[in-house]
């Protein structure tokens, strides 16, 4: 019995390991020019809320204060539909951009994963910046962060580093995915996704040798 759960476990492992492998190599050789800006509906994106980007190094220091943004968001007991689409904006981002756990994702602008971590980060300052508009938000709380990451950008000139993505607008309706083909062509991330690999597939492994065990039990049974 021990043997036919391990044999289950192992298969299904090592199915979603070669379906995981098998889209990562059609996505590495998809295209470059490949649209990674997707409407919820498949459709061009209707109006929603628009949102500016931010400099590279004002990513840094959003990102430092993510948690810190949301549970003020989340302590709100007033809410707008603007700020309904920012924080669901921000939820979908995080999701579709591995929540920033991929390495390099908001430091490297080389990184695949570089403009779906300015999509939810921008949609963070924007959410901030609309708790302080909101008529019944909890003000002092608002302003007291927004000082704290005004202060942290200025000490670490954020506004100065620029990139790639820091003069490209971003909006609600507009889902930003990771740019998959060039996983392949980016160390870090290729080793991220390589390692995240090997710890799925160590357990796998480690059913074998109890599967093929069970098979010679049977066997010497019979």
């Amino acid at each position: 019995m021990e043997s036919r759960l391990a044999l289950g476990a192992g298969a299904v492992v090592m199915r979603f390991i070669a379906v995981l492998v098998a889209a990562l190599a059609m996505l590495a050789a998809a295209p470059a020019a490949e649209a990674h800006r997707r409407a919820a509906s498949g459709d061009p994106p209707p109006a929603g809320v628009a949102i500016p980007s931010l400099t590279h190094g004002q990513m840094t220091v959003i990102a430092r204060n993510l948690s810190a943004i949301r549970a003020l968001a989340n302590r709100q007991v007033a809410s707008d539909m603007t700020m309904w689409r920012l924080e669901d904006y921000l939820s979908l981002q995080s999701f579709a951009c591995l929540w920033g756990l991929v390495p390099g994702s908001v430091t490297d602008e080389a990184s695949p994963f570089n403009e779906c971590s300015h999509a939810y980060l921008v949609a963070a300052r924007a959410l901030l910046l609309h708790l302080r508009a909101m008529p019944r938000a909890d003000h002092e709380a608002v302003e007291a962060l927004i000082r704290q990451i005004e202060t942290e950008m200025l000490m670490n000139d954020a506004s100065l580093a620029l990139c790639r993505y820091s003069d490209e607008p971003f909006n609600t309706n507009e889902i930003v995915m990771p740019r998959f083909s060039e996983i392949a062509f980016h160390p870090p991330t290729l080793a991220a996704v390589s390692a995240f690999l090997l710890a799925v597939a160590a357990p796998a492994w480690g059913f074998w040798p109890r599967r093929q065990a069970g098979v010679h039990r049977e066997r010497t049974a019979a």
